[in-house]
């Protein structure tokens, strides 16, 4: 088969483009291509939720991928265990109640459930902004290419509409911080030290919408609510992610 360069270039800016156009109104975008995004986004699309997963990143991920001091493995409690199975994550039991996976695996196999789910996946893009109007609820996010932000060129971002955004951006919490910064009533008071069992334990009711639009799931949960840290273990992340995609569904059914 005889190639041509100009031909694959079309191809690339003729398929993004369609997609980037479909994609500017949307019932959900999920910031931060962590766990608790990446869990988010899987069960919002296999639900039939358009769903957008925005990574300021060029992988996705998040610290996963990392597990626990630079080694691939990750640890995931009895109570998330079904999430591994759900999304075809081999584990072994090291003790009872606590089980060990690949970190790779379980990156790449959550993601590759999303994306065949139908989750649209947009790396390299920087939430700059949020588009609150008369309503007082976050309604939009304000996007641009991570490498614009990083050269610290001055060009106008573009918008996405949105039903409900997820700030999973994990210790950051940036979406709540941009919120907070414009005037937004959002109290974030911070993450505590390291206490995995408070941590896990915790984490699902500090995952819930803390300003009209925005909900906080993952770390950027503990973060927003004054919550200890966790560490190498996973499982709060993947149940608070997946606390976050049935709270929106619901959302979406009214």
């Amino acid at each position: 088969m005889k190639l041509d360069e100009v031909t694959i270039s079309r191809a690339i800016l003729s398929e993004q483009h369609k997609i980037m156009t479909e994609y500017l109104d949307i019932d959900c975008a999920v910031v931060g291509g962590g766990p608790s995004g990446i869990t988010c986004a899987a069960i919002l699309a296999q639900n039939g939720v358009k769903v957008a997963l925005i990574e300021k990143k060029l992988s996705i991920g998040g610290g996963m991928w990392g597990g626990g001091m630079m080694f691939p493995r990750i640890v995931v409690q009895e109570e998330a265990r079904r999430l591994l199975d759900h999304f075809g994550i081999k584990y072994t039991e090291y003790e009872k109640g606590y089980y060990v996976a690949s970190s790779v695996e379980a990156v790449s196999k959550s993601l590759a459930a999303a994306c065949d789910a139908g989750a649209e996946v947009f790396n390299l893009t920087t939430v700059e902004d949020v588009v609150v109007k008369e309503d007082g609820g976050v309604s939009g996010l304000v996007i641009n290419w991570t490498a614009v932000e990083m050269a610290g060129l001055h060009i106008d971002p573009l918008t996405m509409r949105t039903k409900v955004t997820v700030d999973a951006t994990g210790h950051d919490s940036m979406i709540a911080h941009m919120v907070r910064k414009k005037g937004g009533a959002l109290e974030i008071k911070g993450e505590g030290f390291m206490w995995a069992e408070r941590a896990e334990t915790n984490i699902l009711s500090h995952t819930k919408e803390v300003f009209p639009g925005l909900i906080v799931a993952g770390m950027a949960a503990n973060a927003v609510g004054g919550e200890t840290r966790m560490g190498p273990i996973f499982g709060g992340m993947l149940l608070s992610g997946e606390k976050a995609a049935n709270m929106i569904i619901e959302r979406l059914k009214k």
